[in-house]
């Protein structure tokens, strides 16, 4: 199996939204977009591994593969396919250091004691990859860069809720301390129905702070470079359709995952696509 085709089946397996977004892009940028992916699931599934000591064996082994990958040198397949999008995309190391640090986090976890430190969290392992997107989309204007870092803290918010009880099973709690205490959230019954309307309280705190953002992301966005932007707008407009569907489940996320159907995440990919194209059809009539 080639780097390429690995990286492919590596980002289509998870079923995530962030493939349906994909869909529409140019040849190279889609090849370049799905090994980012590719490589932020390798990531997850290292830190995920059973063992700690496994994890940790594993996330040290992908600090070394990004060395290698700079110095043009790569082995494992989902580096390789990175490697042409390094070069054409001007993709700076930086960036993929700060999404190691938040996977470093995942696997020394460390609840945040407040909104703030979340939000660095989110930045890590959201707002670069958003970074790193727009380098791959050609969105140079510095406003640009400031809507992929709300748009990334809006999406990665919307993953805390809809994963509260998944990730509390694996021990980890993304829920700020100083905002658990204000509910009055007992974490020890987390999953136990006498904490629902505690953690319903909550997390329409947080999925207020998820729209805001979202809201502060599109202002950002300059509409020179909103068709460029397509993609992410996709993947938001399948995030909180996702949301919404949690709030008309009163956020009943203890024991369930709540998530969109395959058929209707490219449904609304197609939708958000026509939109934006018909958007810059209209801009480009005003302009000339």
């Amino acid at each position: 199996m080639n780097p390429e085709t690995y990286a492919q089946q590596k980002a289509a397996q998870s079923g995530s939204s962030f493939y349906y977004s994909f869909l529409f892009l140019q040849p190279d940028q889609r090849r370049a977009i799905t090994a980012l992916y590719a490589l932020c699931r390798e990531l997850d599934d290292a830190v995920d591994a059973n063992e700690k000591e496994v994890a940790q064996a594993k996330l040290g082994w992908w600090h070394g593969e990004l060395l290698r990958l700079y110095a043009k040198c790569p082995t494992h397949p989902v580096a390789k396919a990175l490697l042409p999008a390094i070069n054409q995309f001007d993709m700076p190391k930086q960036y993929f250091d700060e999404i190691l640090l938040g996977m470093e986090h995942d696997l020394n976890f460390a609840q945040f004691a407040d909104f703030e430190a979340l939000s660095q969290y989110c930045y890590r392992v959201a707002g670069v990859v958003g970074i790193l997107s727009c380098h791959i989309f050609g969105m140079t204007d510095k406003a640009s860069l400031e809507f992929a870092e709300n748009l990334g803290l809006a999406l990665q918010l919307v993953n805390i809720i809809r994963d509260v009880g998944e990730d509390y099973r694996r021990g980890r709690v993304y829920l700020p301390i100083d905002r658990v205490e204000a509910h009055k959230l007992d974490l020890d019954a987390l999953l136990e129905p006498s904490q629902n309307q505690a953690l319903t309280s909550l997390l329409q705190e947080m999925a207020e702070k998820a729209r805001h953002h979202y809201s502060l992301a599109q202002s950002l966005l300059p509409k020179s470079e909103r068709y460029k932007a397509r993609t992410a707008l996709i993947m938001a407009e399948i995030y909180f359709a996702l949301l919404t569907e949690i709030e008309k489940e009163q956020f009943n996320v203890q024991n369930q995952r709540i998530a969109l159907t395959p058929i209707r995440k490219l449904l609304i990919a197609w939708k958000t696509q026509r939109r934006e194209k018909q958007t810059k059809k209209q801009l480009e009539k005003l302009e000339s």
